[in-house]
């Protein structure tokens, strides 16, 4: 017994300098980010991820755990999408995290909502969400302004409607299927309902 308490003793009292040992997460580098955009990613995203053809997303600010996360499931065929899984065949680890902390070092330009008749019903799913269909406020996830959770949700102030708009008609269909919570959400969503609060998302900041 007390050869057995000296051995568990040793173990805890080893295992903080195990700890102090692990190697630290690589720092991206933003330079080699920078160069695999540029030189791919630029004809789809613009060079600094910004305001692009409304058909992609709006990459700058967006939060690099995100963006990587993101990567990694095209690349893995968890999220579809021909053009993004070729590119992202490509792409190690250490590529995704250098070329996805590029983008979110980028400055997003403010953007705005375009259907004025649609605001008001925008601005109810995003705040107070939709009870009689059990739909909740997108900005329990995505916070009042847009600007998302680090790691776990996207930045969607500012993104463009259409986009927006189209990944929830992806999740609505299971086009979209990498993420379970949301494609029970847009489930449950008309098509006007999903155009408005994609819109009104559009101009927050």
């Amino acid at each position: 017994m007390k050869h057995v308490l000296t051995l568990l003793l040793a173990t805890l009292l080893a295992t903080p300098a195990l700890a102090e040992q692990a190697p630290a997460a690589p720092k991206p580098d933003l330079k080699k980010g920078e160069a695999i955009a540029t030189g791919v990613c630029v004809a789809c995203h613009a060079v600094d991820g910004s305001r692009g053809s409304p058909v992609n997303p709006i990459l700058a600010g967006q939060h690099p755990e995100y963006l990587a996360k993101q990567l990694a499931e095209f690349k893995a065929g968890k999220r579809q999408n021909a053009v993004m899984q070729g590119f992202a065949a490509t792409l190690s680890e250490e590529d995704m995290r250098n070329v996805s902390a590029f983008y979110a070092a980028k400055q997003a330009k403010p953007g705005f909502a375009k259907n004025k008749d649609s605001v008001a019903l925008g601005a109810k799913i995003w705040r107070g969400g939709l009870a009689d269909k059990s739909v909740p406020a997108c900005a329990g996830c995505h916070s009042p302004t847009g600007a998302g959770i680090p790691s776990q949700y996207p930045r969607i102030g500012g993104q463009h409607a259409e986009y927006t708009e189209a990944q929830l008609i992806g999740f609505r269909s299971g086009a979209r299927a990498n993420n379970a919570q949301m494609t029970a959400i847009a489930a449950r969503m008309s098509d006007a309902e999903i155009k408005a609060v994609a819109d009104y998302a559009a101009g927050l900041r």
